[in-house]
């Protein structure tokens, strides 16, 4: 049986918890949460403390005790909405690391990628699993999704709910077959990148509504 450390935020972060606690495969041996947590949305270590699982107070994957422990080793780790850039001497203890992101890299790395989406009017967007590196959203590419969106009326929040469930589906049916899955380096040529500091020029889609943005 695989182990398996969690990091994350949300309602998606605690289906696929659930997943992973269910699977006959794997061991969800470690939660690691976004903190603070946002109070939009479901709580992961109210999750974690209802089903005894193990968790992160801090929030920090650097607070792991193993850490020290040079042949500490992880079967994987899955990121879901993580904020932490993760360091190269922990990727180099996971077989795998993997982070689930709300665009069809290479386009969108970086932050708030639904909204800059919806601020350059595209069409369509997506989500990406894809193995964590030392850069940004930039690892080879496991699987990917493309969906629909409609600038002229969806709001960042419509889209935002419309990624779960295609996350979700995305997720359900990539892990079962991760072993098989050969990665995918990234096409360079097609990658786009926003950091917190072009955050100031979404304007009226900086928050999940144009009404809030305002």
């Amino acid at each position: 049986m695989k182990e398996v450390i969690l990091m994350g935020k949300g309602s998606l972060a605690i289906k696929i918890a659930k997943w992973f606690n269910q699977s006959s495969d794997y061991k969800l041996k470690l939660i690691i949460p976004v903190i603070p947590e946002p109070s939009w949305t479901d709580s992961l270590i109210s999750w974690s403390k209802q089903n005894n699982i193990e968790y992160i107070k801090s929030g920090n994957y650097l607070d792991i005790p193993e850490n020290n422990n040079e042949n500490y080793k992880i079967d994987l780790v899955f990121s879901v909405f993580y904020d932490k850039i993760i360091k190269d001497f922990f990727i180099k203890k996971c077989d795998k690391i993997l982070n689930l992101h709300n665009a069809y890299l290479p386009k969108y790395r970086g932050v708030s990628p639904i909204n800059w989406a919806l601020k350059n009017n595209e069409n369509t967007h997506g989500i990406t699993i894809h193995e964590i590196s030392p850069g940004i959203d930039d690892g080879r590419i496991i699987s990917q999704i493309s969906y629909s969106i409609y600038p002229d009326f969806d709001e960042v929040r419509d889209v935002y709910i419309r990624s779960l469930e295609y996350g979700w589906t995305l997720f359900n049916q990539t892990i079962p077959i991760l072993d098989k899955i050969i990665p995918k380096i990234q096409d360079e040529s097609q990658a786009t990148y926003y950091s917190l500091k072009d955050s100031e020029k979404l304007g009226n889609r900086s928050n999940f509504t144009k009404q809030q943005s305002e």
